[in-house]
């Protein structure tokens, strides 16, 4: 039996109105992503990879179409339970690390577990491992300012897994890296994936980066190819 799809968009939309004019940014995007997938999306500045990227994450709504995770769509939630949706089901690491600067690192970690109070109870005891497999467990007092790019996007990358989401979003998550800790960020992005087993997406200018993965798909003139 083949194995159902983790994550599913059906032909997706979305367009902005200016004026007297209809800007389309989508048009009729469809794929679909089993546990344990990964897939880079890559495509020209402008082509609406970010858009994409912030309708998968729930961020914002389509025009029309859908996007289902494990069978459910976030679109049909109320506010409430659409933010709990996010904060449990979706993780999501950026270009910026935007981590904030009055915590440390083990308290940025853990922010996304008090969303929700209670938090688990097993909480820290998630966090500090993975601290410790990105390398980081030398540095859990330690604020955002004392640490390099790279550690700083490391610490991102746990905060995005430590509430183990079914699919992790990632927009150009090297993109202000040196080549070194560029190529170390996209290392520990797939060993932790093929670990959690989660849908993994990636959203890069990077062909490098992009080449690395099994599937890619290009996002040009509002099609994905």
């Amino acid at each position: 039996m083949t194995e159902a799809a983790a994550l599913r968009v059906r032909d997706l939309h979305k367009s902005f109105s200016t004026g007297d004019e209809t800007v389309v940014v989508l048009d009729g995007i469809s794929f679909e992503l089993r546990k344990n997938e990964a897939v880079a999306i890559t495509g020209p500045s402008g082509s609406g990879k970010s858009t994409l990227l912030h309708l998968l994450g729930a961020l914002d709504t389509p025009t029309s179409g859908t996007i289902e995770i494990d069978g459910a769509s976030a679109f049909d939630l109320k506010e409430k339970d659409l933010a709990r949706f996010r904060n449990q089901t979706l993780g999501f690491i950026f270009q910026e690390h935007h981590l904030l600067p009055q915590y440390t690192v083990l308290e940025n970690v853990l922010l996304p577990t008090l969303a929700f109070p209670p938090a688990p109870e097993t909480a820290e005891a998630t966090a500090l491992e993975l601290l410790e497999r990105v390398g980081l467990s030398h540095r859990l007092g330690h604020r955002p300012t004392q640490l390099s790019g790279g550690e700083r996007q490391r610490a991102a990358v746990a905060r995005a897994l430590i509430q183990s989401p079914k699919v992790v979003l990632c927009d150009e998550p090297t993109g202000n890296l040196d080549r070194a800790n560029a190529d170390a960020v996209a290392k520990l992005l797939f060993e932790l994936h093929r670990d959690a087993g989660n849908v993994l997406i990636v959203v890069t200018h990077n062909q490098e980066l992009a080449a690395q993965f099994e599937r890619k798909l290009d996002l040009a003139d509002g099609k994905l190819s």
